[in-house]
This record gives C-alpha cells, sequence and structure tokens, in this order.
C-alpha cells in the first residue's frame, strides 16, 4: 500500500529482512549473486490502460489492526493502515510519480503555485466539480479549518504534525469561491504537502470533532471511493465507488481490507482470501513464488526499518545508557541473520533522512554505532550501572538494569527473531531485557503512540518530503508526542529542522538535514537497521498496483485485466 504526504507505519513493523536491493532468490531457496541498490525510481506495477482492464470485481487486502482512528493529522491517526484507507476516499490534492516528482491532481486542482515569495503566498485554484459527500463543494473554509487546528496555537487539538501549518499566518479565500490563499511567516519549502489530504472543515473545526469525531469511521469523504462497511466482527472494512465521482470512473466494485496478523498473511494468499501478500522473507518467499497465478513484484521504496529507544522514562533518560545499547548492538550481524538466504546486498542504514539509493544520502552515523562491546560497558559504568557478573544484569541504587522490548503480538517470527537477538547482544554487557508481546490492535494506541515502552522496532515508511520526518526527532510539547515516541530531542536538531523546511535552496537544505542527523545519531535517538524494499506476491491479472515504489496510487485505474 502506498502513502505519501503522511509518515506511516507499518504494524509488520521490524519483522522483515534487511535489504538495500531488488533481486530475490530462486524457488529453490538458493541465494544467488548479491545485486546492487534498486534505482530511486524502481517500481513494478503492471501498468496498462484503463480500456484493458474488465468493470467489477474486487480486490482484496490485508490490514495489520482495527482501524480505530480516521483523523490521520490526529495523534493516534498514525497507523499505516488508516492512512493508506483514508488517502482513497479523501481529497487527495497532490501525488507523487516513480520518481518521487510532486503533480498536482486535476481531480481536486485547477492549479496551485507560489505566486509571493516576500512573503511566500501560495494560491491553489479548486476544481468546481469537487464536493464532499455530504454535497458541499471543497472551499477555503476547508483548508482554514486544516491550519486552526494543525498550527499547534491551540493545544486542544490533539495534532501528530504542525510542521510547516505552524509557519503559516493566514488562510483565506482566494480569487473566487473556487480560490484558497495561503499566506507563510516563512518560507515552507514543502508546501505540497500540506492540506493533502484534506479534511471537510464541517466535521473537524473544534477540537472535539478533530480529536474524537473520526474514531473508528470515516464521517465524510470526496475521492473515486468511499467507505461501504465496517464490519468489526469480521474485521473487515470496504470501501466501494462512489457514485457522485466527478472524475474517471473506477473499475474495481469493491477493495476489502482485513485485519491478518503478519504471521499469516501467506496462507492467507495462498487460500486466496487477499490478493497480495509481502514476500520479502525467505520462508514466505519460497512459497509464493510457486503459487499459481502470480507475479512477484519489487520496487524501491522510502522504507526504513529501525528501534526506537525511549528517553523519556527509567534507564534510558541517560544518553550514556542509550549510547551504550547502540554501541552494545551489532547492526551488521542484525541485518545478516536475515539476509542470508536472500540475494540482496546487505549494508546498515546510516541516516535517518535518506535512503542509501537518494540525492542526499551520507553516513551520518556516530562512534557509538560501531559494535563495540567494551565501549558499550565502559559507558554503562560511567553511567553508574555497576557489572553484577557474567550473566547477570548491572544494578544501580539496589536496582537492576533491565528493559522491555514490546512487540505486537501480530507480528511475524523474524519480527521475535530480531527482538531475541538484540536481547541476547545486550545481556552479554550487562543488560536485561525481556520480550513483551501485546495485542496487535493495541500495539500503536496503547504502547508506541503513548511512549509506553522502552524499546520498539517499527517502520516509518514514504517520506518523500523530508519535513514529513520533523514530527519524529523535534522535541514533545507537554503530553503530545508528535511523533517523537521515544523523546529523544534537542534545541538545536529543533533549530536545524527548522531552517531546513525554511530554505528554498535543495542543496543548502539537504545540509542542513544531514546536520541534524548527525545530532539525532549522537544522541541515540534510534538505531538505524536497513532500508526495506517492496518485493510483493501480486495475483496476476491485477494491473496498475503492486510495487509502485515512491509512487502513489491511482484507486480508480486499478483492475483486472479483461
Amino acid at each position: 500500500m502506498r502513502r505519501t504526504t503522511v509518515i506511516a507505519v507499518a504494524a509488520a513493523l521490524s519483522a522483515t529482512l534487511a535489504v538495500t536491493g531488488c533481486d530475490s532468490s530462486g524457488g529453490d531457496g538458493k541465494a544467488s549473486k548479491k545485486q546492487a541498490a534498486p534505482k530511486v525510481d524502481g517500481q513494478d506495477i503492471n501498468v496498462h490502460p484503463v480500456s484493458d482492464l474488465k468493470q467489477g470485481g474486487s480486490l482484496k487486502f490485508s490490514i495489520d489492526q482495527w482501524i480505530t482512528q480516521y483523523n490521520i493529522n490526529q495523534v493516534d491517526g498514525q497507523q499505516g493502515d488508516a492512512q493508506d484507507l483514508i488517502k482513497a476516499v479523501l481529497p487527495d490534492l497532490f501525488d507523487s510519480d516513480a520518481k518521487g516528482a510532486i503533480h498536482a491532481n486535476p481531480n481536486f486542482l485547477v492549479s496551485a503555485k507560489v505566486t509571493s515569495t516576500s512573503p511566500q503566498v501560495v494560491e491553489y485554484q479548486l476544481n468546481p466539480k469537487a464536493k464532499w459527500s455530504d454535497g458541499k463543494p471543497l472551499s477555503w473554509k476547508d483548508f482554514e479549518a486544516q491550519w486552526k487546528a494543525l498550527n499547534g496555537s491551540d493545544k486542544a487539538y490533539e495534532a501528530a504534525d504542525t510542521s510547516g501549518y505552524d509557519q503559516i499566518s493566514k488562510v483565506e479565500q482566494g480569487a473566487d469561491a473556487q480560490g484558497v490563499k495561503v499566506t507563510f511567516t516563512s518560507p515552507y519549502a514543502d508546501w505540497q504537502r500540506l492540506f493533502d489530504p484534506l479534511y471537510p472543515a464541517a466535521y473537524t473545526d473544534t477540537p472535539e470533532k478533530f480529536n474524537k469525531g473520526w474514531s473508528q469511521k470515516a464521517l465524510a469523504t470526496a475521492n473515486s471511493f468511499k467507505v461501504g462497511t465496517y464490519d468489526k466482527t469480521a474485521q473487515t472494512i470496504t470501501i466501494v465507488p462512489d457514485p457522485k465521482w466527478w472524475g474517471d470512473k473506477a473499475r474495481l466494485d469493491s477493495v476489502v481490507y482485513r485485519v491478518i496478523d503478519a504471521s499469516a498473511k501467506t496462507e492467507a494468499y495462498l487460500n486466496k482470501e487477499i490478493d497480495e501478500a509481502p514476500a520479502l522473507l525467505p520462508e514466505d518467499y519460497k512459497r509464493l513464488v510457486e503459487a499459481a497465478d502470480t507475479d512477484i513484484r519489487r520496487g524501491a521504496r522510502w522504507d526504513e526499518v529501525h528501534i526506537t529507544l525511549n528517553g523519556g522514562h527509567g534507564p534510558l533518560k541517560d544518553v550514556k545508557v542509550r549510547n551504550a545499547i547502540q554501541a552494545a548492538i551489532n547492526r551488521s550481524g542484525v541485518n545478516e541473520s536475515f539476509s542470508k538466504d536472500l540475494s540482496f546486498e546487505l549494508k546498515p542504514l546510516n541516516n535517518h533522512f535518506f535512503m542509501p539509493n537518494q540525492e542526499g544520502y551520507r553516513d551520518n552515523s556516530s562512534e557509538f554505532d560501531k559494535y563495540d562491546p567494551e565501549k558499550a560497558k565502559k559507558l554503562l559504568d560511567e553511567a553508574g550501572w555497576k557489572d553484577a557478573g557474567e550473566g547477570k544484569p548491572r544494578t544501580r541504587g539496589g536496582k537492576q538494569l533491565v528493559l522491555d522490548y514490546t512487540l505486537s503480538a501480530g507480528g511475524t517470527s523474524a519480527q521475535t527473531d530480531q527482538a531475541e537477538l538484540v536481547q541476547q547482544m545486550l545481556g552479554t554487557v550487562g543488560v536485561k531485557v525481556n520480550l513483551k508481546k501485546v495485542p496487535a490492535n493495541d500495539y500503536f494506541n496503547k504502547f508506541v503512540n503513548t511512549g509506553n515502552f522502552d524499546i520498539v522496532s517499527f517502520r516509518n515508511v514514504d517520506a518523500v518530503y523530508q519535513t514529513m520526518l520533523t514530527p519524529v526527532f523535534i522535541q514533545p510539547k507537554g503530553k503530545n508526542l508528535f511523533q517523537n515516541f521515544g523523546s529523544v530531542g534537542s534545541p538545536k536538531i529543533d533549530e536545524l529542522l527548522k531552517k531546513a523546511a525554511e530554505t528554498t535552496d535543495h542543496a543548502e537544505a539537504i545540509k542542513l538535514y544531514n546536520e541534524a542527523d548527525v545530532e539525532i545519531f549522537k544522541l541515540g535517538h534510534s538505531i538505524e537497521l536497513y532500508q526495506r524494499p517492496q518485493i510483493d506476491a501480486v495475483r496476476k491479472g491485477l494491473a496498475n498496483y503492486g510495487a509502485f515504489g515512491l509512487a502513489d496510487t491511482d484507486y480508480a485505474k486499478v483492475g483486472w485485466l479483461k
């Protein structure tokens, strides 16, 4: 599934192999020669004109947990499945192509451009045909309500990300009823990521509506599809074509999202319960590549797997302890343990903002990110955690050095394998790690999103704009963690990210993001593991869908070949 204008976190989490390549082993499981990293525009979606598609049919997908929040701008709406679905039913103002270039979506925008640089002013001309499901036309009022909810000025709005919106001074009507004029207090290079998707003012213009109104349901829609049914008992959500849609008619009759544990997806695909399944793990690939009527489709996605350390409470509040954890984990060892049966070149990821196949990538890892158990022990000594002898946890003030590694019970065996490997590595330096499995439907809402963990591992995906990562690294404000779930940050990082977002000089922005990244590594915010490419088993005959890489999905063009 694709998402571009939000950072989506997938519940498959760290349950996959570390790869920076795009080939795969054969059906016999023997690994072929290691391949190089995929091109940044790599994708495989079986492109066809819509005239080749039949009218009708259903497409069945798996999701990792039941969706509880359909406002993806609210703190609990950051789970990736919600973001996938909502992009199919709400106004999607801008789309990215295979190279990550951004284009206005003509279904919603006649035009959108910067009309002044001092101050920066962006003017949008809305498609006059575009209407909400309640019959009201899209208007500047929707932009205004979204800005007020997300600019950070009213703390009652539980905003997941205020970046960009907090640089807007006013939103007003443009030259006519379809015009929108947005004025910024300071330049914002990634202005196209704002208001995308767009929510209706009538259902988000108060904190109560914004925070709770979209719980368990989408209140209004405006796209080629709308939500048809929610079946919590069957754990399925179905979207269907909207007869009021003004754009190209959708080919499919329905798209069904069904909650399935990661470990059960291969079996569900083979039983024809779903039409797509991840084929990255060796045990899955070996079965899926032999399945009848199946294509293995590969793409180069912005997809980062990491371990987050919680500096908001407990022993990890001490940067020396976080740095010790960094030094005690052999990232190459973690990655290689999962890649032995795959034909991908495997290298640790050393940047939080750019993938190895992207312009701007450089190695920003710190001295602590090099595997060095002795350095880890020294750092723990300096932090006051005394060695209690081999196999025993260190102690300080009568307390043992114990951390919880929280996992989703719906994850794969590889997720558990990774956690157990980290557990062993940390055990050798005197850190006891307890593996704590929690229900899949609670994993994000009750644990990750609230900072209720010591160690977790998940994926940040589809950060086509670097500013999308700002909420991951800025310091929390009060109880609002934004997406910095481990609460690790600094004023210096905040300032560098602010400067990077304000510069319109691409090369200078890259420089500033990398400067911030150096500080992020030093602070032990998270442990970068690998870039995860898309390797998916897709039902043969499905067109315009698969491994999108950096591109968006146009559901109106997805369908089955005649």
